[in-house]
């Protein structure tokens, strides 16, 4: 019954539109993730100056890659790899095009206030007490979670990983920063956690976490040859991690309208923009 729940949800939110039919609306797939939703407001604007109408599908990552797979939706720009998002690539990435980086030099692991005494995952052999045995995570199903499990185990770490979501996570650091408490939490960069709090990563000798990520954009097959237009864009699309950091740290601002940071982004970068324009 859950199954057949999920596919229904999924059917009405990728189902088309008369304008979608006619090629001029382009369906971008997104996991709502604090970077995807910088990334995905950015080329929504970007690609609207260019006439196309832009619908944004909000979707858990394995459903992301799965909707570009089947063309039910055109792009992604959220697909994490080598690490992160690779057994989702190994199963579809012959049904979908990778069409390459938009950002590079992104990474995962477990990060800690820069005053911890905490410097490497191994570390937390003899001080896992000092921060209640845990290690505060997010959605269960995220890349960074079952490459946590998997350093707990190379590790033999005696803590256990917290299930929660971006917000439960980055509410639990707030707290420990504010208290000056040491706290262990799962994290990637760009995130806009480390534009406003002086963060570290753990050393990870075992390479649990993998080397440095790109965030990669995804088509689906025969957009390029049905959208020359807009495959071109999502070509030269690229950001920085620091820019995404900036962009998300004012999304999490009072009153903050993801439509709004992203339009001043462009406005404040447009030779940037204009060059993936042409």
């Amino acid at each position: 019954m859950l199954a057949r729940t999920l596919g229904i949800a999924l059917c009405v939110a990728l189902a088309q539109t008369p304008a979608e039919a006619a090629g001029k609306q382009v369906r971008l797939a997104y996991v709502e993730w604090a970077d995807a939703v910088v990334a995905t407001n950015i080329l929504k604007q970007v690609l609207e100056e260019k006439g196309f109408q832009v619908k944004t599908i909000p979707l858990a990552a394995a459903a992301m890659w799965q909707a570009v797979a089947t063309g039910d939706a055109d792009a992604s720009v959220a697909a994490w790899l080598p690490v992160t998002q690779g057994a989702y690539y190994e199963k579809l990435k012959d049904r979908l095009e990778v069409v390459g980086p938009n950002v590079t030099g992104a990474r995962i692991g477990w990060a800690v206030p820069t005053y911890s005494p905490l410097n490497s995952i191994e570390d937390l052999k003899t001080k896992s007490a000092a921060v209640g045995g845990q290690v505060i995570g997010i959605d269960p199903g995220a890349g960074v979670m079952k490459s946590s499990e998997a350093a707990i185990k190379a590790y033999g770490l005696p803590v256990k990983l917290v299930d929660g979501s971006d917000a439960t996570m980055t509410s639990a650091l707030k707290d420990a920063v504010r208290q000056k408490k040491d706290i262990v939490v799962t994290a990637w960069t760009p995130h806009w956690m480390f534009a406003r709090y002086d963060l570290k990563y753990l050393a990870d000798p075992k390479k649990s976490f993998g080397n440095d990520e790109t965030v990669n954009t995804l088509a689906r097959k025969g957009l390029k040859e049905d959208m020359p237009e807009a495959y071109a864009i999502l070509k030269k699309f690229k950001l920085t991690t620091k820019d995404e950091e900036a962009v998300m740290a004012q999304n999490e601002e009072r009153g903050a309208k993801p439509s709004e940071t992203a339009a001043k982004w462009i406005a404040n970068n447009r030779a940037t923009v204009d060059g993936w324009l042409k």
